[in-house]
């Protein structure tokens, strides 16, 4: 009959070294989509709640075309263009220091 050992901890034990703190769990990936998703809802609601007090027609002259839209639909719009500008000034921005950084020798 044998008799069962205790395990001997190795030299890559978890136990953390004497003053240490041992560092957190990470976190799981779910909890980071059901806050973006919280927060994509918020944003959603307020948006409508804007455009549905905003209906009133307001004049539009862009490039010499003439026209009337819905106030939120005009500003939502420019916000969009606004979006759109910043994400290509800052990936014409970045793109060559990534380049830059890929031809770097390790």
């Amino acid at each position: 009959m044998t008799i069962p050992h205790e395990p001997v901890p190795s030299a890559t034990s978890p136990t953390p070294a004497a003053g240490r703190p041992i560092s957190p769990a990470p976190r799981p990936h779910s909890g980071s989509a059901w806050a973006s998703l919280g927060a994509g809802a918020v944003v959603l609601a307020v948006l409508v709640v804007f455009m549905l007090q905003n209906t009133a027609s307001v004049p539009v002259t862009f490039l010499g075309l003439h026209g009337t839209a819905p106030l939120a639909l005009m500003l939502l719009i420019a916000g969009g263009a606004v979006a759109v500008l910043a994400l290509t000034v800052g990936y014409f921005r970045r793109e060559p220091l990534r380049h830059h950084h890929r031809t770097q020798v390790p």
